[in-house]
């Protein structure tokens, strides 16, 4: 795991921040330090192939379990975001100005020698690039395509804000099995905690994937705990479904560091239940909600349990 202290070249914009108390964790969101020989594995393939993993930048508290299993999710396109989101622990600043066009390419080395079944790619925001790295998530989509045929790929996309509406169409055009685009929070709270997005853009990104391709899934997830109560997240779900967004996750916020946005709570296990129980009566075909879900864990379980889920809703006609 990288060190989650936070020095000032790795996020500036909160150097000067006031801390912010960090509870206590309660006994249902604690889990065990990172080892075993399929965790050190898979971290020497990241390494050989110099990767970037979101499990390692964002710290999460998974990594452990996952790369036990070999999964890993890559992070393309650097590992310096051009966003100051208030919850992220991916450093910020101004990237190197090219991308690693041999990057694709790595990816797909991994996946073929990590074997996996369904990958999840994501990326940090590139404002400073004019397609907002469209181009460079499709290469690396048909890159895995070509190595790996039997791997469904999942794609976790910046909102592209800054870009011409028709870079989405690259994306879609490579054809991943399922396009995830996080909303993060309820909307009331962006100006404190997205500060650099917009909750309406990103929701319309969503359903504008599913208007270009009706076929494809697409996927959002909600952290809780941040200061949001419960009538905003079911309207935030209300929203993604009328979106017509088919897999939400909502997990636990977990402060990285002093500086970052404050937790408000821990949301209990059975709140957790209680949102998918109306997550899934509001019609998402697929719902995770825990204390520990994050968008990619245990993404390839949860991908073949949606598949299915659409050729039930299908059979019923």
């Amino acid at each position: 795991m990288r060190d989650l202290k936070i020095p000032e070249q790795r996020h500036p914009e909160k150097a000067r921040r006031p801390d912010n108390p960090q509870p206590k964790k309660p006994s249902w969101i604690r889990v065990k330090a990172p080892s075993g020989q399929g965790y050190i594995d898979t971290r020497n393939i990241m390494r050989e192939h110099k990767l970037v993993t979101v499990c390692e930048e964002a710290g999460c508290p998974n990594v452990g379990e996952c790369w036990s299993q070999g999964h890993a999710t890559m992070m393309i396109m650097g590992e310096v975001c051009t966003r100051a989101c208030t919850f992220c622990n991916i450093a910020t600043g101004k990237p190197p100005k090219e991308l690693d066009e041999f990057e694709p390419g790595r990816v797909a080395d991994a996946v073929q020698k990590l074997g996996l079944n369904h990958v999840v790619v994501t990326s940090v925001d590139r404002d400073d690039i004019a397609d907002g790295g469209a181009e460079h998530f499709a290469q690396t989509i048909r890159a895995i395509r070509h190595r790996s045929p039997g791997t469904t790929i999942e794609i976790l996309t910046p909102d592209f804000l800054n870009c011409a509406p028709e870079v989405l169409e690259i994306v879609v055009a490579a054809k991943p099995d399922v396009f995830n685009h996080n909303l993060e929070t309820v909307p009331g709270l962006y100006p404190q905690v997205r500060p650099g997005a917009r909750y309406f853009h990103s929701l319309r990104l969503l359903q504008r994937v599913k208007e270009l391709d009706p076929s494809m899934f697409t996927k959002s997830g909600i952290m809780v705990g941040l200061g949001e109560d419960r009538q905003a997240v079911h309207q935030v779900m209300d929203d993604m479904r009328a979106a017509d967004i088919d897999f939400l996750t909502i997990g636990q916020y977990l402060q990285p560091t002093p500086k970052h946005h404050a937790i408000d709570r821990f949301v209990t296990p059975e709140e957790f239940a209680a949102y998918e129980k109306a997550a899934f009566g509001k019609g998402f075909l697929m719902v995770s909600a825990t204390p520990l879900t994050r968008s990619s864990y245990h993404a390839g379980d949860d991908f073949a349990r949606l598949r299915d889920a659409r050729m039930a809703k299908l059979a019923k006609g």
